[in-house]
């Protein structure tokens, strides 16, 4: 049976605001994610939340009522309370219905296995989460077997990029490496590494993608290191015919892999 927290000096809800906070995620091991489409994808895909917190006047709603009974039979709690706390909670003005808190999780390089899927995506120093949130969603649209978070990268388990994910975060598996790593895990089995490039005359359209490909995006401002586009095995620009000198990082990711999912007959 949920309980009733409507204090905002209540610790539980002191403790869970604190997850906003980098810092605090890593040290609890835990991260936020908000709203009921996040939450019910989730829970389809199998994660449960630790703590699960609903406004009251919700709680009637049959996907609200699915993850309570969920979360309480999978050990976690269900907490009922109003949307000033949710506000609190989220850090938006007009928060969803409901906020869950879930330990992080992901995946070892090694743990990937690359026949599962014939498109990867990698990318490299990555920066702003609502990128991270889209290349998931493009990820878990096209079928891909993961995304890999390269070096220096932003937090996938901020409260901006599970947002912009809109549940891709559960279903696209995120592995966090090296670049040296990565490189040494690549070249120990098949796989074509792709990067997208300014400085190639390669057209994305014009050559063949041999599967499992893997599509490496450089940083948003400064692209791709020269040695890690020499590791290529194929760079490919996408064409800009008008003002603007490259797409955003997610959009060309996105171009990209839909690219190589018609070549390879998705």
């Amino acid at each position: 049976m949920p309980r009733q927290i409507t204090a905002f000096s209540n610790p539980l809800i002191k403790r869970v605001r604190l997850l906003r906070d980098k810092r605090h995620r890593k040290d609890e091991g835990l991260f936020l994610a908000e709203g009921l489409r996040i939450l019910t994808e989730a829970r389809e895909a199998g994660r449960l939340p630790q703590y699960l917190f609903f406004a009251g006047d919700s709680g009637n709603h049959p996907l609200v009522q699915a993850l309570v009974e969920a979360t309480e039979a999978a050990g976690g709690e269900a907490v009922e309370t109003n949307a000033d706390i949710l506000s609190k909670l989220s850090g938006k003005d007009n928060p969803g219905a409901v906020v869950g808190v879930y330990p992080e999780f992901g995946v070892a390089l090694s743990d990937l296995d690359r026949s599962s899927a014939s498109i990867w995506l990698v990318a490299e120093r990555l920066r702003d989460p609502g990128n991270l949130g889209t290349i998931l969603r493009t990820g878990d649209a096209v079928g891909a077997g993961g995304l890999i978070l390269l070096d220096e990268h932003v937090d996938p388990f901020s409260v901006e990029a599970v947002r912009a994910s809109m549940g891709a975060l559960f279903t696209v598996p995120v592995a966090q490496a090296s670049w040296d790593a990565f490189r040494i895990w690549l070249r120990a089995g098949p796989g074509q590494l792709v990067g997208l490039s300014l400085d190639t005359e390669h057209d994305y359209r014009a050559p063949a993608y041999a599967a499992p490909t893997f599509l490496l995006t450089g940083n948003e401002a400064q692209g791709m290191p020269d040695f890690m586009a020499a590791e290529c095995d194929l760079l490919v620009k996408i064409p800009m015919l008008g003002k603007a000198d490259s797409l955003n990082a997610a959009v060309a990711t996105a171009v990209m892999a839909y690219q190589v999912l018609g070549q390879h007959g998705g």
